[in-house]
């Protein structure tokens, strides 16, 4: 099953120069395509094509049900309300325990503040959000990057332990990562 098709997509912000030209990506359930490049190169703007966010020049974007995890974990939460409080905001809590234990989260944690959990603990509770979703594509912009080299292998496994369930498109500067993980791997200049 095609979980994202990117055909022909053409987008710039100065139209002269633009980031992507005649950009074609198809991506099945059970696959893992990644982005790589240097900032500036156009990776988020990618993610913000797909999501609708931004419309391209040419081409076009179809996607199954999608949901997102974020670079930064402390500003995809509000630090007034618990993570329980927040996750149910957009999910069903239905497989809360089964998701938290597959990524490694003392139950605990649910009814904690984001400010008092670590980097790692809080990106994994995006993670957790996200996939409570039940998308059918997800995706990743640099999701590891605050973590050292251990904790993100770690996060990336139990990620991939998904792929029955969904498709995945990562972002990450990580050329090492993008070979280890990915069954396509698109390179932006």
């Amino acid at each position: 099953m095609e979980v994202l098709s990117i055909e022909g997509v053409t987008f710039g912000y100065d139209k002269s120069k633009p980031l992507f030209d005649n950009l074609s990506l198809h991506l099945q359930l059970g696959e893992i395509a990644t982005v790589v490049g240097p900032s500036g190169s156009g990776k988020s703007t990618l993610l913000e094509l797909v999501v609708g966010r931004l419309r391209p020049q040419k081409g076009t974007i179809t996607h199954a049900s999608l949901s997102q995890v974020f670079q930064d974990p402390y500003t995809s939460f509000h630090p007034s309300y618990s993570l329980r409080t927040q996750i149910a905001d957009v999910a069903p809590l239905d497989e809360l325990d089964f998701y938290m234990e597959a990524l490694g989260l003392d139950s605990s944690l649910i009814d904690a503040k984001p400010h008092t959990l670590s980097g790692g603990q809080l990106q994994r509770f995006s993670m957790v959000r996200a996939l409570l979703m039940k998308p059918q594509l997800l995706l990743l912009d640099e999701p590891t990057s605050a973590l050292d080299n251990v904790t993100q292998l770690e996060v990336m496994k139990l990620l991939m332990q998904f792929l029955d369930r969904l498709g995945i498109l990562l972002i990450t500067h990580d050329e090492a990562l993008a070979a280890w993980c990915s069954d396509k791997v698109i390179r932006l200049a």
